[in-house]
């Protein structure tokens, strides 16, 4: 597959119809940010654009970051950095496995040099001797953190939200987190205007509540209209059941809406159920960003079931 460009695509906002809504007077919109970039697609797409700026401006030329064999994130990297006729390499946490899963099929297809480190090891990747080997081993770099999250990354999803709100009318804003910056972005951009909700897709996830006010101490904006859900995990990262393969399918059935096992089906299962236990207030309008990374869900959307 070659990329050639870059450019973003302007998305379209759908509307949820469904007798669950009506009954509780709440309009659900989803901004399908999952369709502006075939590769590079939602937060991704945002969180990478002024660090590619900023690799470029230095005069860089690869790429540097790290993630799980299953990352959204590399994925995203590898097609940004191939379309910009940048190297990348991907550090990836845990043993190598053949034949490579998609995601990194696709991802050494787009040109990214894979290396795997043990789990303990990846613990250790912020640390300064870990970094030091990784330059002795592949020289001059720009270095993405995992998940791609920065203060350029969050200076990226603020301006996403920006542009929402010069746009679109709602009460609450819905966005699925994993490191925490896409949710720190909108948290900055939204500047207190809109009540902010962050579906963890992590089990464990209430440290998140302080990595995101981490992130966002240095703005000085962040304020108690935001909070993270932790209770959509359904059994930890990338972990499904029956319950939420069935939400994805009946999503897709009944409303052609495609969603990931990873991120945006547990958000919007979580959506649903604030919706029917009225932590979400009676008429209001909820703003839901799909995040894209739907290259993890075509399965279930392949089988229909």
């Amino acid at each position: 597959m070659k990329l050639t460009r870059l450019d973003y695509t302007e998305t379209p906002l759908d509307e949820i119809h469904d007798p669950i809504l009506e009954v509780a007077g709440i309009r659900l919109l989803v901004k399908r940010e999952d369709m502006n970039h075939p590769s590079v697609s939602g937060n991704k797409w945002w969180k990478l654009k002024y660090n590619l700026e900023e690799a470029i401006r230095l005069g860089h030329t690869t790429l540097l970051t790290f993630g799980g064999a299953y990352s959204n994130h590399i994925y995203a990297t590898a097609a940004a950095a191939q379309a910009l006729g940048l190297k990348s390499i991907g550090i990836i946490r845990g043993e190598e496995t053949l034949p490579r899963n998609p995601t990194l099929r696709f991802a050494g297809e787009m040109g990214m040099e894979l290396k795997y480190v043990s789990r303990e090891a990846y613990r250790h990747k912020e640390e300064r001797e870990f970094m030091e080997t990784l330059r002795k081993q592949f020289g001059s770099f720009y270095l993405l953190p995992e998940g791609g999250t920065n203060a350029l990354a969050i200076k990226g999803c603020a301006e996403f939200i920006n542009n929402c709100l010069s746009a679109i009318s709602f009460d609450y804003v819905c966005v699925p987190i994993g490191t925490g910056g896409t949710l720190a972005g909108i948290v900055q951009g939204v500047e207190g205007k809109k009540k902010v909700i962050g579906f963890s897709a992590l089990k464990g996830g209430g440290f998140l509540t302080e990595a995101v006010k981490s992130l966002l101490m240095p703005l000085l904006t962040h304020d108690n209209r935001w909070h993270i859900e932790t209770a959509y995990h359904f059994g930890g990262y990338g972990k499904r059941t029956e319950v939420l393969e069935q939400f994805i399918s009946s999503q897709w059935k009944n409303h052609a809406l495609p969603l990931d096992p990873v991120y945006t089906s547990k958000m919007l299962f979580g959506i649903y159920d604030l919706i029917a236990t009225r932590k979400i207030e009676r008429s209001s309008t909820v703003l839901m960003i799909h995040t894209g990374g739907l290259q993890g869900g075509r399965l279930l959307l392949d089988r229909g079931d």
